[in-house]
Formats: C-alpha cells, structure tokens, sequence
C-alpha cells in the first residue's frame, strides 16, 4: 500500500520505517528540515535500539522517503496522523500540530481517490470526532465516508523499544463512526502482522482516545503507588522495597511491569498526559483528586536524592558530584522529563561540582547545562574524585562496575542508589556510605 506518516518523531519514523520493512511505500512528512535531511542520509534524529539498522535498509531499497511537502499525500491509500502533542502551559493539550495536519490532509485529498486516515497521536476524547473530521471536510469540500474515511488508533510505543512494540503490539485499538473504516485497518494490520496479530478492539472515537490517557495514567499510577511504599521502608529498619516489589509483583493481579521505586516517572509521554488527563476531568466536570495525588508524589521523588546527598556530604559547595545517567531511562537519548535535569540543577544551585555520565544523552543534556557540568561517556572517569555518585538511570554499564572501583576513584566512597541497581551489602561490606530510595536503616 502507499502510506503516508506525518510527523516523524519516534512513533511516526518508528513506525514509518517498519511499514516501509514489511512491503509498503511510505512517505514521512515533517516540516523540521533538518530532521529530513538527517532521515534522508539514513541517519535517525533520536537513539532507539535497531532505529538505524531498518532506517538504513528501507532508505537504500527506496520503500521510504521524507519531505516536507504534504500535497504528496494525495496518493495515498493510508494517512497516519503521528504529530507531537504537546502540553500547554496549564498543562492542557496543544492540539497545534494535529490541526496543521488534518489542514494538510484536507488540502491534498484527491477527490477521484479515497484516503483512509488513521489519528495515531495522543489527544483527549473528543478530537477526532470534533477537530480533526470537520478540519479536513472543510479544508477539502469532501464528505466523510464518501472521499476519505477516519479512524483512531493509539499507540502505545516505550521509548527505549519502539522498534520492538511496533513489531509486537500487544493490543490494537480502532475507534470510528464508521464500519468501514475499522474494517479497513483491521484488515491492514491483520495482512501486517498474519498469525501474531494481537487482539482488535473495534470502539468509538472517543472510547480509542481515553484507552491511551488511562493506560498511560493507570502506569503512572503504579510507579507512584511503590514509591510511597518506598518513603515506608525507608523509615523501617531492615526493610527494603525491592523485595515488597517482587513479593507483591507475584500477585497476578498486580504484576511486575511499573512496579519498581525509584524517582518516579519521567520522560515526553507520561507527565504530559496524566496533566492532560488532569485538566480533561476537571474540564468535564470530574474531581481528578486520585490524579492530583499520583502527581504530587512523582514530583517529590528527585529532592530525596538531593535530600541524602546533604545528609552525607553536609553542605554542597564546592564538593564534586558524579551522576550516573542523563536519559530519563536507560536506551534512550530523552532528556525531556528527566529527573536529571531536575537534580543537577539543584546540585548546581547548592554550588556542587557536577560530572556526568550517559552513553546516549549527553548531546541533549548539553543543551540544557551548556559547560556548567562535565560529561563523560567513561562511568570510571566520572567517579574521580568525586565525593559523591548519585545514580538517575539504570543503564546496564553502570549496573557492572564492582564496588571497589567506587572506593579506588572516590574521593570519599558515598554512593546513594536512585534506582535500585546495585545489592546493598556488597556496597557496605567494601567500606561504602551507602543508601538507596526504598532501603531501611542497615544495622
């Protein structure tokens, strides 16, 4: 099939480039030139595991190509809609970009060829029944279900595996008015995926569009939860919140996934769209307070690091602290929402010596703190001299580095485990100050 994607950030050029794998021509639509002419050399804007493996086949055998010209669209057979949803500053949705792409799509629609256009960005119940349908019949002169047909389809792509969930989706939701038109891409997705596709639930608009924001809401709620059971253990001798996690992860019911204290969730998706969420219900006249409070204590989580850090060390100036972990978590580039950025500004404000390490983001977080911090690649580099590690990211690279590499290159071994990454006794056994979020008092 001939396809369209617009906008192509990590669930459009994802998305893109597996369509593109599997057999289809597909065209990326973005206005960000310099985006396009990095995908157009085969290089992927963003760290994503395989990104540039299948970025680089599907650009070399001419199944994928990019541009910022949207009329190129009329021959396609499937318009996804994959645009940035942003926050405002309220916290409410920004539906810029989805309106600039339904205006788009209204324009280039042919009328002698009938387009199947799929919402795959993150919006409130409501956009596609009430925004994006009536933009483009305006925009077009075209009639629904007539010319061109709409359905919602939300993702739900983890940064970090995005390659893998497009490959292996769990679920596919399809929301519509019109039958037709779920049938379509149900039919699309079952010749995709043949024998491994996943379970199709056929709904409304509105019901595909709140799935997305109570799944992500639902996750989040889950982090929140173990981590106020982590400020529990943290004031009971002996406890440790690892073990509650696997002992209540066991519960069916309740499961592993999203249960793991840490600092809380972070990242481009999660924060936008629980506050989104949060301003929908109060919008329709919902009491969020269960929301309210799965925020408040999200956001508290990064200043018990700090909190520990000073407990140690006393005051902050002039003592050198390293960070273990830029990304908001681990195979990713993403800095947006991470409780890095929130730490080392805070470290900066107490007048500490900052070093970083991150085998990805260090790009992105340059832009953040300019020269104001040190960054390395090399975790071991990072430790010397440092008063002080402070671990933000779980990557696998720092998970492998013994204790006595702590106390060689330290100048005073304190180390305060942010993620839960490495086995306490080891740490306290080498002569380390050791503590973690969700670890007791160690008699």
């Amino acid at each position: 099939m001939r396809i369209s994607i617009f906008g192509l950030g990590r669930v459009g050029l994802a998305t893109a480039v597996w369509f593109a794998k599997k057999g289809h021509q597909v065209i990326g639509i973005d206005t960000d030139d310099r985006k396009l002419e990095q995908i157009q050399d085969a290089v992927p804007p963003f760290f994503e595991p395989k990104l540039g493996t299948y970025l680089k086949e599907v650009t070399s055998n001419g199944m994928f190509s990019v541009t910022n010209d949207a009329s190129l669209n009329a021959e396609s057979d499937l318009a996804f809609i994959a645009v940035g949803t942003p926050s405002s500053r309220r916290g409410s949705i920004d539906l810029a970009q989805v309106k600039d792409a339904a205006i788009a799509i209204g324009k280039s629609l042919n009328r002698d060829h009938s387009q199947l256009i799929v919402l795959k960005s993150t919006v409130i119940p409501g956009t596609a029944r009430n925004v994006v349908k009536p933009l483009i019949e305006r925009q077009s002169s075209k009639t629904f279900r007539v010319h061109f047909n709409l359905c919602s389809n939300p993702e739900f792509l983890r940064q970090g595996s995005a390659i893998h969930d497009t490959q292996f989706p769990d679920r596919i939701i399809i929301g519509s008015d019109s039958e037709d038109a779920i049938d379509a891409l149900a039919d699309f997705y079952k010749s995709l995926y043949g024998r491994n596709t996943p379970v199709i639930i056929r709904t409304t608009y509105e019901n595909a569009e709140l799935i997305k924001y109570a799944n992500n809401s639902f996750l989040a709620t889950k982090v929140s939860f173990i981590n106020l059971m982590a400020d529990v253990a943290e004031s009971i001798p002996h406890a440790d919140v690892k073990v509650v996690e696997a002992g209540i992860g066991l519960d069916e019911r309740i499961g592993r996934q999203y249960i793991s204290a840490g600092l809380g969730w972070g990242g481009a998706c999660l924060p936008k769209d629980v506050r989104a969420l949060l301003q929908f219900s109060k919008s329709v006249g919902c009491d969020p307070e269960l929301i309210e409070s799965v925020i408040g204590i999200n956001e508290k989580r990064w200043r018990r690091l700090v909190h520990l850090a000073k407990r140690e060390l006393g005051s902050l100036r002039g003592k050198k602290i390293a960070i273990f972990g830029l990304a908001f978590k681990p195979n990713t580039d993403d800095v947006r929402g991470a409780v890095s950025i929130k730490i080392i500004g805070r470290l900066l404000a107490e007048g500490a010596t900052v070093v970083a390490c991150d085998p990805s983001a260090i790009e992105n977080a340059r832009t953040v703190f300019h020269d104001k911090v040190t960054y390395t690649k090399d975790p071991t580099k990072c430790l010397d001299g440092a008063e002080c590690c402070i671990v933000v990211t779980e990557w696998e690279v720092f998970k492998k580095i013994p204790p006595h590499r702590f106390v060689q290159r330290m100048k005073r071994p304190v180390v305060i485990d942010g993620r839960g990454l490495y086995e306490a006794h080891r740490f306290v056994r080498a002569g380390i100050k050791f503590s973690a979020v969700g670890l007791g008092p160690i008699r």
